[in-house]
């Protein structure tokens, strides 16, 4: 079996592919005409022979293989047929497939075998564009006033007006230097005017949105004027919204006229917004019967409920009844395009379609609806009150004649309400009787108007004192409508003032379950709290009121008023300052500043606020009583009498404001007024024993000779008061009879009103002493200097 097996020599050590890329002749194919063995083969079945099997081209061309007896030789076909790329006769046969598997000639001249080129190494990085080019310049300048028209646009989006206006004046600077740029390289065709006419647009909205209608209007005029264009004509409507904003309505008028002439009658909606604009415009002048021709074309080409109600407004406007029904009526035959309830109820018990109903409930396009319908309601609702009361010759009818209207029509639900609003109006004329007739009218009709008109009632009663009647209409109300918020509230309110705190604290929580936007519900549940002495609770209560109600007075003072039971002043003083920022001239809020900076100790804040509390209100006893004690504590007793003067004209029957008017009068030093001041009183109030004291004083310290006078006086009138007081006192007749032994030389002392003089700095503080040891005591004559 290995007999024909010739393996090669160990010591063969030629290389397989040597060779490969020598020149044969046989590969010049251009000379094949004249090769003769070509040819022959050609002609002859020598060359039309089947071909060989297939073996790697040439592996024995040049290598002779050993044979069994080791010597070597030239291996050929079976056929005789030279191998290939063997030489015979002299003449190359011709190979084939060489240099598509990656040989070329190369491989003689010492390179080596790299059939995928990957000697060649990587390939040369692209070429960088010139960003010095001035096309390059121009489009990525061109890129860069776009990014600014859109952040300018969003800036306008998010509220941050300032920042929107400074883009858009960068973008505006930026274009125009790249339309000098395009000029100096490429013919004026070439400016991208699109471009142009957003950056101009732009800046003009941004000016008009920063209140700059100059600039506006000015850049406004630079698009308009301008004939390439095409559209700018459209932009004198924003010009007309810029001058009817400035109240120059005639200049309005006549930008709105030119706008409509440049827009085509295709655009139907556009058309009909500016004559509306128009229309506003005209009543804005006063002149009602263009006006009423500009709403009465769109009611005919396409009506709206604003155009009708401004129709309706116009009519009213000249008096004319007649007209003002029909316009009700177009009003009223307005389409409102939105589906109604029954679309979101169920039909059947499918999972699939009651989850699905679920969704589309409460989405985007249900809230679009709902704001449709209650704009259209509130619409007919205000036009309904505004003619009822002078179409017919009372009220009363012209109210029917509006709610038989509404009846005929798709708006049934707002019959019921009218109703109710006839008897609020009844409410407005103090005509409390039709208002209750009107009312009570309704308990017989379905739960919700039930309901509606209970609460009302309920309200009035709780209004006029009647509880019993405040809560039988009540619990109507609850029982005509558990979920009605108001209803609730009301029962709550009457609960609350029969002192059952805790019961009325579950019906105002019971309403904001409801409803939890209720604000009537948490504000009284807050003062519940309060009364309940849960102080913690109220807090809370009207902290999430302030959260809906930020400028609410009542609720800023009543969590001031909080904090100040809870003794923490500081917070009561910063919500008492952000209640006067609302409020800056009530004088109770201004006074309870004064208050709790006096107890904390900065007096100047406290005069600051009690003084600007006295300015708006002057006849505040306790404000005027701090003022002037505020002035004898810093030593200014001549501003007191004006404070103390007023507080006497107040309450003229009141002693102690004009006794203190005297003591000031003494401490300043003007005795001859003091004097004066209290003969006054003693005439006033003659049986007043401080009075007759100081005058006693007064006298003795001048030297008077009325000091006897008064002195008796005083005797008199200690005794009469003696005398009363024993009949009152009968049980004390010892302590009383004692108290008289001992007064009865009379007794000339008496309290200052203002309290004890402060202490000036001591001069001839001995010879005062002195003196002062005998001031109580009466003087004989034979003391008194001669």
């Amino acid at each position: 079996m290995m007999q024909n097996v010739h393996l090669a020599p160990e010591a063969d050590e030629d290389d397989l592919y040597s060779g490969y890329n020598d020149y044969n002749p046989t590969f010049d194919t251009e000379d094949l005409e004249n090769d003769v063995a070509f040819q022959q083969a050609a002609r002859t079945s020598h060359g039309r022979r089947p071909p060989v099997t297939a073996k790697i081209p040439g592996t024995s061309a040049s290598r002779p293989l050993a044979t069994g007896f080791g010597s070597k030789a030239t291996l050929t076909s079976s056929m005789g047929r030279p191998t290939t790329g063997a030489i015979q006769d002299g003449v190359a046969r011709p190979m084939t497939a060489v240099h598509a598997a990656g040989y070329t000639k190369a491989a003689m001249r010492g390179s080596s075998f790299d059939p995928l080129g990957q000697a060649r190494g990587p390939a040369p990085p692209l070429e960088m564009k010139n960003s010095d080019s001035s096309e390059e310049k121009i489009r990525q300048l061109e890129k860069k006033v776009n990014e600014l028209v859109e952040e300018s646009c969003i800036a306008n989006s998010c509220g941050d007006l300032k920042l929107a206006l400074e883009k858009a004046k960068e973008a505006g600077r930026k274009e125009r230097v790249l339309v000098r740029q395009r000029e100096q390289i490429a013919t004026p065709e070439n400016i991208n005017l699109d471009l142009t006419y957003s950056v101009l647009f732009n800046l003009a909205s941004q000016y008009a949105a920063n209140e700059m209608y100059a600039e506006a209007l000015n850049t406004y005029q630079v698009i308009v004027k301008n004939k390439m264009f095409s559209n700018g004509g459209r932009l004198k409507v924003n010009m007309g919204n810029i001058y009817l904003k400035q109240r120059n309505y005639s200049k309005a008028i006549k930008f709105y006229r030119m706008a409509l002439d440049q827009i085509p009658s295709v655009h139907k909606e556009m058309r009909i917004k500016i004559m509306q604009n128009i229309g506003v415009a005209f009543i804005k002048t006063g002149q009602y019967v263009d006006a009423i021709s500009s709403f009465e074309h769109i009611m005919s080409m396409s009506p709206n409920l604003k155009a009708g109600f401004n129709l309706i407004v116009c009519y009213f406007a000249i008096g004319n009844t007649e007209q003002m029904k029909k316009a009700f009526q177009k009003l009223i035959a307005v389409p409102l395009e939105v589906d109604y309830d029954d679309k979101y109820i169920s039909p059947n018990d499918d999972p699939h379609t009651n989850l699905l109903i679920e969704a589309i409930k409460n989405d985007s396009l249900r809230q679009i609806e709902r704001e449709r319908k209650s704009m259209a309601e509130e619409y007919i609702m205000t036009a309904a009150k505004l003619i009822a009361p002078v179409i017919e010759t009372s009220f009363a009818v012209g109210y029917d004649w509006c709610v038989e209207v509404v009846k005929a029509s798709h708006y049934v639900e707002l019959a019921n309400d009218l109703e109710i609003n006839k008897a609020t109006t009844y409410l407005r004329q103090q005509d409390f009787n039709q208002a209750l007739e009107t009312l009570k009218m309704f308990e017989k009709k379905d739960s919700r108007v039930k309901s509606a008109a209970a609460t009302n009632l309920s309200f009035l009663y709780y209004l006029e004192n009647e509880l019993a009647q405040a809560t039988n209409y009540a619990d109507l109300a609850v029982n005509s409508d558990r979920y009605n918020p108001a209803a609730l509230t009301n029962k709550g309110n009457t609960v609350f003032a029969n002192g059952d705190y805790e019961k009325a604290a579950e019906f105002y929580k019971e309403a904001l379950r409801n409803d939890s936007s209720c604000t009537e519900a948490l504000y009284n549940l807050g003062l519940t709290y309060k009364k309940l002495n849960r102080i913690d609770e109220a807090l809370d209560c009207f902290l999430k009121l302030h959260a809906i109600l930020q400028n609410s007075a009542q609720v800023l003072h009543q969590i001031a008023s909080i904090y100040e039971i809870m003794e923490d002043p500081s917070q009561a003083i910063e919500w008492l300052l952000q209640l006067i920022s609302i409020v800056p001239t009530d004088p109770r809020v201004l006074s309870k500043l004064g208050k709790l900076y006096d107890n904390e100790g900065d007096k100047s804040q406290a005069f600051h606020y009690y003084y600007e509390s006295y300015r708006y209100f002057p006849s505040n006893i306790e404000v005027i009583e701090w003022l002037g004690a505020y002035y004898i504590d810093t030593q200014f007793c001549e501003k007191a009498i004006e404070y103390f003067e007023r507080a006497a004209l107040i309450l003229p029957t009141e002693v102690k404001w004009q006794l203190m008017v005297a003591s000031c009068y003494r401490r300043s030093g003007n005795y001859q007024k003091a004097l004066e001041k209290y003969k006054v009183i003693h005439r006033k109030f003659p049986e007043n024993v401080e009075c007759l004291r100081f005058l006693v004083r007064l006298c003795t310290d001048m030297g008077l000779k009325e000091v006897q006078e008064y002195v008796t006086k005083l005797k008199k009138v200690e005794k009469l008061k003696e005398v009363r007081e024993q009949r009152i006192k009968s049980g004390r007749d010892g302590s009383a009879r004692s108290r008289r032994e001992g007064n009865a030389g009379g007794d000339a002392s008496y309290i200052d009103p203002l309290g004890p003089q402060a202490e000036r700095p001591k001069t001839a503080a001995r010879k005062r002493t002195e003196e002062d040891d005998f001031a109580d005591e009466e003087l004989g004559e034979d003391l008194l200097p001669e």
